[in-house]
């Protein structure tokens, strides 16, 4: 078997992870103060780069059915050589970017070619150096995904006062370069996971024309109205497809994606709730708040502002590794989410919120998405068996970036035109954003009252042997059931 001379080591496997990921998901947060002097330079309107970057978060999400499926039948290791360096190509196009195509084609093959390795490289992390590094392997995803999101508003800034956008591109590329060598370096040859699992072309095109439709629709609210054919229909239409897609999995008897089994077990759907509405929550809290900073402060003061976000999001990666041995893991996602409502209440204390407050609420945010998100993908994740995570990942991943990414413009529409002015308008997204993070909260909790699930200490052992779930996920509203069950039989006897 051909091997890469790292094959086998970690540190540098863990490298290779964290140099594909944080490219992407930085420039995700660091391009807003980047936008218009991007547009400028290469003569793209608000609505062209708006569209672009909605179809770069469309690819993101399209990215995780691909790799699960490319995963099926194609050699593994092979394909994530080909992600990394498809990544290099895209971050190249967008820093040497002449036109508005040149950024859009490549930002977009950035956004999916980060999706395709996050799917095709974590897993294989997580579970194949044992049980001892896996620890560390869910403190790297927490620090890779949100410090990433974290750190790219003040990336941001740092290039927005300085009038110029390509040197950060440049940075990016050279970092999609590192991750392609490491790629090579640690190449171990490893075969399809299933050579005889079907070719699901239905999944993949509801999945695909799902997130266009839907990202387009939400890319046109930048010049149109909220309800229109350009903008309220290609979303509805969208998400009709993605709805499609789960029902189309559910009932598939070989599926793609773990859907059936994650959508009748309790614990799964506890945790698919927290983070879908964690991550539409934390749009209203720095995004539209950010926004009106900055009529006031310079793009990098503002990042600065918001930099206790990625302490935050490191203090809870720490967290993470204490406690994903142990029964507290159930409750970390619900304590993220207490933590993400304190903070949206924070910046509703005052519009726009002080310095003060800003901080204040950056940090508690900070806490509450790094403690809610990831924590609450590994506690569905152990709920099934290993041989499924990456597909766990590849459906959690998929829905949190619909939430997160298409809700954005969807957000500032709403602050821009509602209430009578932008002030007004941001406070009412705050508070359904407040709404968000608490009702996530409430309804976790009620589907494992409902569910009669309980807190447990996960079996890691078992589950990295692949024996078994980590720990019991009873059937979704399993007392529900059993109590109708109960008064059926009381009715007629007969039954019993």
């Amino acid at each position: 078997m051909r091997q890469g001379l790292l094959a086998g080591r970690y540190p540098a496997a863990a490298a290779m992870v964290i140099f594909a990921l944080v490219p992407y998901l930085g420039l995700s947060s660091a391009l807003d103060p980047l936008t218009p002097i991007i547009g400028k330079q290469l003569h793209m309107s608000a609505q062209t780069m708006s569209l672009g970057l909605g179809m770069a978060n469309a690819g993101y999400a399209v990215g995780t059915v691909l790799a699960v499926q490319f995963a099926q039948l194609l050699p593994q290791r092979r394909m994530m050589v080909l992600y990394a360096a498809l990544l290099v190509i895209g971050s190249v196009l967008a820093a040497s970017a002449q036109n508005a195509g040149m950024f859009i084609a490549g930002h977009v093959l950035q956004g999916l070619c980060t999706s395709l390795l996050l799917i095709a490289a974590v897993p294989p992390l997580a579970l194949g150096f044992g049980l001892d590094k896996f620890r560390s392997t869910a403190v790297i995803m927490n620090v890779c995904i949100f410090g990433a999101v974290a750190l790219g508003p003040v990336l941001g800034g740092i290039q927005a006062s300085a009038d110029a956008w390509r040197p950060l591109f440049w940075i990016v590329a050279g970092i999609s370069l590192t991750a392609l060598v490491l790629s090579v370096l640690t190449f171990e040859d490893a075969p399809p996971a299933d050579p005889t699992a079907p070719k699901d072309g239905v999944a993949i095109g509801l999945a695909a024309s799902g997130c266009v439709a839907a990202f387009y629709g939400a890319s046109q609210l930048v010049t149109h109205a909220f309800v229109g054919i350009q903008t309220l229909f290609p979303l509805l239409l969208g998400l009709g497809l993605i709805v499609a897609l789960v029902v189309n999995q559910f009932r598939r008897k070989r599926p793609l994606l773990t859907i059936r089994s994650m959508l009748t077990s309790t614990v799964p759907v506890a945790g698919i709730v927290v983070a879908l509405s964690a991550a539409a929550a934390s749009v209203s809290a720095t995004g539209l708040t950010a926004a009106q900073l900055s009529d006031h402060f310079s793009p990098l003061h503002v990042g600065l502002l918001y930099l206790p976000e990625l302490g935050g999001a490191l203090i809870t990666a720490a967290v993470l590794g204490v406690v994903i041995d142990k029964r507290e893991m159930h409750y970390l996602p619900l304590v993220g989410m207490a933590f993400l409502a304190a903070g949206i209440a924070v910046f509703l204390i005052q519009e726009p919120p002080t310095q003060g407050l800003t901080i204040l609420g950056a940090g508690l945010t900070g806490i509450g998405l790094g403690a809610a998100v990831a924590p609450a993908l590994f506690v569905a994740g152990f709920s099934l068996p290993a041989a499924n995570l990456q597909r766990v990942f590849a459906i959690v991943e998929l829905l949190r970036a619909v939430a997160a990414f298409m809700i954005a413009p969807v957000f500032v529409h709403l602050a821009l035109t509602v209430g009578g002015s932008s002030a007004a308008g941001t406070r009412v997204a705050l508070w359904i954003g407040l709404g968000l993070a608490v009702g996530g909260a409430l309804t976790a909790v009620a589907l494992y009252a409902l569910g009669r699930a309980r807190p447990q200490t996960p079996d890691l052992e078992r589950f990295m042997a692949g024996e078994a779930p980590a720990w019991y996920s009873p059937p979704l509203l399993a007392a529900v059931r059993s109590h109708s069950h109960q008064r059926s039989l009381a009715e007629d006897p007969a039954r019993s």
